[in-house]
């Protein structure tokens, strides 16, 4: 689990994704976060440019430099595949003024994808996953809005099930009409499989 530091308005992602049951990596001001949520993260990592705290002497952390190359939510996710993790929870990355951060953040999904590993965007209503090909099933969101674009290239072909506008192997284009916006899981169960391309999947509960 990483924690970054745009905010998080309550602790439901917490409750969805209990921070016991995983290692937490804090990025920069995530670690203010963690703390508000009295959770005790395993590293910090940053620059410490956003951060009004530095951790204890008892939390391992490693200092960046504030000139590089690199996000310091990157800069964790490299961390935790250093550490053999390749499943990876990333939270705090969402809204906030810096929109700029929550796009470089949908790119940290896509350094994740291309090392083969698997993750996930998130806080307490909204969750991004950019699929490399592949199934991402969607269980108890019946209600929630979907929407589906290509990312990375001109195009992804992709099937939907369970939603309330289904989808049979349909071409979604950059620059073409945004057939992929706001469609609705009907179904406890739902599905998305991406036959070519890259897609980036945008899940709002209500």
């Amino acid at each position: 689990m990483i924690i970054g530091a745009a905010p998080l308005q309550d602790g439901r992602v917490f409750r969805e994704f209990p921070p016991e049951e995983y290692f937490v990596i804090c990025a920069d001001g995530g670690y203010e976060t963690a703390l508000s949520f009295h959770i005790r993260p395993d590293l910090v990592i940053g620059d410490f440019d956003s951060a009004r705290l530095s951790p204890p002497e008892d939390v391992p952390w490693i200092r960046l430099p504030v000139e590089k190359d690199v996000t310091d939510m990157q800069a964790a996710v490299a961390q935790g595949f250093q550490r053999g993790y390749t499943s990876f929870v990333l939270l705090g990355g969402l809204g906030g003024v810096r929109l700029d951060h929550t796009v470089a953040n949908i790119h940290v999904l896509a350094y994740i994808a291309g090392r083969g590993g698997k993750a996930l965007l998130a806080d307490g209503t909204t969750k991004i996953f950019l699929l490399d090909g592949g199934r991402l099933r969607l269980t108890q969101m019946r209600g929630c809005t979907v929407s589906v674009f290509p990312f990375g290239g001109p195009a992804c072909t992709v099937t939907y099930r369970g939603l309330l506008y289904p989808l049979q192997r349909g071409v979604l284009t950059v620059g073409g009409i945004p057939m992929g916006v706001s469609n609705s899981i009907v179904e406890e169960e739902a599905e998305i499989i991406v036959h070519k391309g890259f897609a980036l999947v945008i899940v709002v509960a209500e």
